[in-house]
């Protein structure tokens, strides 16, 4: 696995000014997202999810009998519930892809600093409802490890990571970092896998991950990736092999292989997420990132709401 790279704070004095500027932009442009639309949903999505045990007590009229503690119940006499209480903080962890295909953007941004944004929105939700944030840098190795702790400044500094961090590997290695999340990580923990998902075997990191944790994958990518555009002979790069080959994008039969194969690859990722439970995000480069998590946030609540319902 190699050394990882544990987490190192300083005061914002000693953050470069242009440093501190970009971070505190980002601040600024996710507040109204957070405060206006994503706190309260938030917490209506994962709050009440995970449950800890609180006390006994005497069966009541009405009561679920599912949840009668029959070794007390036998010990006293007469019927006693269990009584769970919402958990009041949650750990809130973003596993993130820094594999080099992530500095690639032909709009207006890298898809990593898109990533970054959209943490941001997520990891500022989290510490508004007092929860831990952490974060886990990968690529083909673990390249960081800032433990869960809460707080805006906290929050700040992990923002800092995802935009200055200067991994070390190139490739994407998914079961490693889903291994070492498993090896530091061990409460239940809402995890956010964020990357481009440009690589293979990771289905049954996936699976596991997925059964131990609330597991949502965030997918980020380009138009380029979907379609590319009639330029003529044109040289194109795997940004993690370095992989070099020309191709012919005036070629109006290329760029629809090119296109239904890219479709094909989404369809099938798609297809694996929906088989193992995985709920998931797709944001693009080319596009608003606000109205895919407000998709997401949406159809999280509407599921919630109806197993209420029917434990109702």
């Amino acid at each position: 696995m190699g050394s990882v790279k544990l987490p190192t704070y300083f005061p914002d004095a000693m953050i470069p000014r242009e440093i501190l500027k970009k971070i505190r932009r980002i601040e600024i442009r996710t507040k109204r997202l957070v405060d206006d639309v994503f706190s309260g949903e938030y917490h209506s999505v994962f709050k009440g999810r995970g449950m800890e045990f609180a006390e006994v007590r005497e069966y009541l009229p009405g009561d679920d009998i599912r949840s009668i503690d029959w070794n007390v119940t036998a010990r006293m006499g007469h019927p006693y519930v269990k009584k769970f209480d919402e958990e009041r903080e949650l750990t809130v962890m973003f596993v993130v892809d820094a594999s080099a295909s992530g500095r690639f953007g032909s709009v207006s941004r890298f898809k990593s600093e898109l990533a970054a944004e959209l943490c941001a929105v997520l990891a500022f939700s989290a510490v508004r409802n007092n929860d831990r944030v952490g974060l886990i840098i990968f690529s083909d190795r673990i390249e960081k490890f800032v433990p869960p702790q809460k707080g805006r400044r906290h929050v700040l500094r992990v923002i800092r990571e995802l935009l200055y961090f200067k991994p070390e590997g190139r490739g994407t290695d998914i079961p490693q970092a889903i291994d070492y999340l498993s090896s530091t990580v061990r409460r239940h923990a809402v995890v956010f896998l964020v990357s481009d998902l440009l690589t293979t075997g990771a289905e049954r990191a996936l699976a596991v991950a997925g059964r131990r944790y609330d597991l949502i994958a965030v997918r980020v990518s380009d138009p380029r990736e979907q379609e590319l555009p009639r330029v003529g002979t044109i040289t194109l790069t795997d940004p993690e092999t370095g992989e070099m080959f020309e191709v012919d994008a005036s070629s109006k039969r290329f760029r629809a292989r090119f296109a239904e194969e890219r479709r094909r690859q989404l369809a099938e990722q798609d297809k694996l997420l929906k088989r193992l439970r995985i709920d998931s995000i797709s944001v693009s480069t080319g596009a608003p990132y606000a109205e895919p998590l407000e998709r997401f946030f949406r159809a999280r609540a509407r599921r919630a709401g109806s197993r209420a319902g029917a434990r109702g």
